[in-house]
């Protein structure tokens, strides 16, 4: 019979399963935690890496994967190296650099109509149902970054260790250059 423990907040439940292929009762454990973070009204990369690995020491996982997830959409998750150097701003070279590979595929948008979206109807949703302002919905590029980068990554869990390599940091990216906005990082455990 395989067990799935499934913590999300303060409620615990217990789900279970029928045996696995081979017939040998396993048990598969599940963890969720989420936490939040602060981005800015540019480019902005959290290095989530030492949250994430405390959401895994806490999981009591020692083998599996490790998801790391962003539910927003002009947001991505990905894993590089740590630069030592920064600009002005305190972005890391290696991080800049990708932003400015990334500005050549998808320009940062300045004015409405420099992409099809946002359309008149979407704005016009956008400020009545959520009450947006217009110059909010300015933000395909970041859209389009999203996409292309991915808003997960997923890693190895081996002895109580995320299998990282030696450089291995996990960045939590927020390209949404029109407003500054807290944003919600979440980390799953199975194994």
């Amino acid at each position: 019979m395989s067990v799935m423990y499934n913590k999300q907040s303060k409620n615990d439940r217990l789900l279970k399963n029928d045996q696995n292929l081979a017939g040998v009762e396993t048990i598969m454990a599940y963890y969720h935690e989420s936490f939040t973070i602060q981005s800015d009204r540019r480019p902005t990369f959290d290095d989530v890496t030492e949250k994430a690995m405390e959401v895994l020491k806490r999981s009591g996982i020692s083998g599996g994967l490790m998801v790391v997830y962003s539910q927003h959409t002009t947001c991505a998750v990905l894993i590089q190296e740590q630069s030592d150097d920064t600009n002005y701003w305190g972005t890391q070279f290696i991080l800049q650099d990708l932003v400015n590979g990334l500005a050549a595929i998808f320009p940062t948008c300045v004015n409405e109509g420099q992409y099809l979206h946002p359309g008149p109807k979407h704005i016009e949703i956008a400020g009545r149902e959520r009450n947006e302002e217009a110059s909010w919905s300015l933000n395909t590029d970041a859209h389009l970054r999203s996409v292309m980068l991915g808003r997960s990554v997923i890693i190895p869990v081996n002895q109580g260790k995320a299998e990282l390599g030696e450089f291995g940091r996990i960045y939590f990216a927020d390209f949404d250059q029109v407003r500054a906005r807290e944003r919600t990082v979440r980390v799953s455990i199975i194994g």
